[in-house]
């Protein structure tokens, strides 16, 4: 306990201030994060990124996260992200003839979803907080973390109920119900003490939403690690495991929150 609190204090250290100043350092944090992402879920399926159709995939990830402030620099190769995702795509299929189908169809299929999976909520990351949304992402932080806090106190205190057994033992229905509780009231402070332009009961309505669906994204990671048995998706944060281990739930709630924040 005493590794995963100093490693958190460090590592919110380092990612708040970047997430407050945003611009050109949020970029290149974000396409870290994400390429860390990408290489764990490849790792997982023994696919090596630092293959000829582990490179493809990055460059997938990479255009799928471009930013739509510098879209500008994509127009001048006269190209669109749908057509050179597409281009990459057929790259990665003709491998599979190239290698003789060492690299099959269903690489190719794991490959191009791992991207899509990392790169959207990273990429509504970014553009929730350039589209004025900082108040957003750091709501959605603290909504998240207390959903997770909540979860875990609640159910090991409470928990009777499992909620899903055979993907994640350990969570209960009891720790869910209280996880959502606690995010609702992470909800009411940021009405109460924030700029946050909504109001009380439909933030509260919009948290219920997100609060689940950031357990699902937690259970989705479960899923993958579970199907390849492993116990986390990577190390590069002691005590906590991989980046997905980390933004399993935002990953979900971050397109959300963006088609939210578009309302407002």
């Amino acid at each position: 306990m005493k590794q995963r609190i100093i490693t958190g204090v460090i590592a919110a250290a380092l990612f708040l201030p970047i997430v407050y100043y945003g611009g050109f350092p949020l970029v290149i944090l974000t396409y870290f994060l994400a390429t860390i992402g990408l290489y764990e879920l490849l790792k997982m399926k023994k696919l090596n990124i630092f293959s000829v159709n582990g490179l493809l995939a990055l460059l997938f990830l990479w255009v799928l996260l471009f930013p739509e402030e510098y879209s500008s620099i994509l127009d001048s190769f006269y190209y669109s992200k749908v057509e050179i995702c597409i281009a990459l795509i057929l790259l990665l299929l003709t491998y599979t003839v190239i290698t003789k189908n060492q690299f099959t169809f269903e690489d190719v299929s794991f490959s191009i979803l791992s991207a899509i999976y990392v790169g959207i909520g990273f990429y509504f990351f970014f553009e929730t907080r350039q589209d004025g949304g900082l108040v957003y992402i750091l709501y959605s932080l603290f909504m998240i973390w207390a959903t997770d806090s909540g979860a875990y106190f609640i159910g090991k205190a409470l928990g009777k109920t499992k909620l899903w057994p055979e993907i994640s033992p350990n969570k209960t229905v009891e720790g869910s119900i209280g996880g959502v509780a606690c995010a609702v009231i992470v909800a009411i402070l940021f009405v109460l003490f924030s700029n946050i332009h909504v109001s009380l009961l439909s933030l509260m309505g919009i948290t219920v939403v997100l609060s689940v669906f950031g357990q699902i994204g937690d259970l989705v990671e479960s899923a993958f690690k579970r199907h390849f048995n492993v116990k986390d998706s990577g190390t590069i944060l002691p005590g906590h495991g991989g980046i997905l281990d980390r933004f399993d739930s935002l990953l979900f709630v971050w397109p959300l929150l963006h088609f939210f924040h578009l309302w407002f």
